[in-house]
C-alpha cells in the first residue's frame, strides 16, 4: 500500500517512543470524467474513468439536504464539494465534464469545478433534446 514512516518521540520522562503513521497512496487516474445530472428535485454528480467504471460519486441529498432544498443551486454547490473532497487522493491528469437535465445545480457545481486547479479539456451538454414529437391524433369523420 502506502509508506510507513516511523517517528521517534521522547517524552518528559525521558522516555523514548516509537510512532508510525501511514501515509496514503495517490491513485493515479489517467482521463477522468464527471457526469453532473441536474434534475428539477436532486443534483447527482458521478466521477468515472476512460472506460466508465463509477469511481465516485455524490449527490444533494448525500451532501446532507432534504426535501426540496435539493433542487436548489446551493444544492448543486454543496455536492460538487462533496465530490472533490472524496477525489483528493486521486491523481487526475484529464478530466472532462458531462452536463444533462435542466435543475438549478446545474451552472453552480460547475462553478464550484472551475474554481479548482483541474486540467479540464471539454465541457459538454448532453441532454436529451426531443424531435419529431408524438404524432397527431387521427381527423375526426364526421
Amino acid at each position: 500500500m502506502g509508506k510507513t514512516r516511523t517517528k521517534i518521540v521522547t517524552s518528559e520522562e525521558g522516555g523514548i517512543e516509537k510512532k508510525t503513521t501511514k501515509e496514503k497512496k495517490k491513485r493515479h487516474i489517467g482521463d477522468a470524467k464527471i457526469y453532473i445530472n441536474s434534475k428539477f428535485n436532486n443534483t447527482l454528480i458521478s466521477l468515472t474513468d476512460d472506460k466508465g467504471n463509477v469511481l465516485a460519486w455524490s449527490s444533494s441529498g448525500h451532501a446532507g439536504l432534504k426535501n426540496t432544498k435539493k433542487g436548489t443551486p446551493f444544492a448543486g454547490t454543496k455536492a460538487m464539494e462533496v465530490l472533490l473532497e472524496k477525489i483528493k487522493n486521486f491523481s487526475i491528469d484529464k478530466m472532462e465534464v458531462y452536463i444533462k437535465g435542466v435543475g438549478a445545480g446545474r451552472e453552480s457545481a460547475l462553478r464550484v469545478l472551475f474554481s479548482k486547479d483541474f486540467n479540464i479539456t471539454k465541457v459538454e451538454d448532453i441532454t436529451p433534446i426531443p424531435f419529431g414529437g408524438p404524432t397527431k391524433p387521427k381527423p375526426r369523420r364526421v
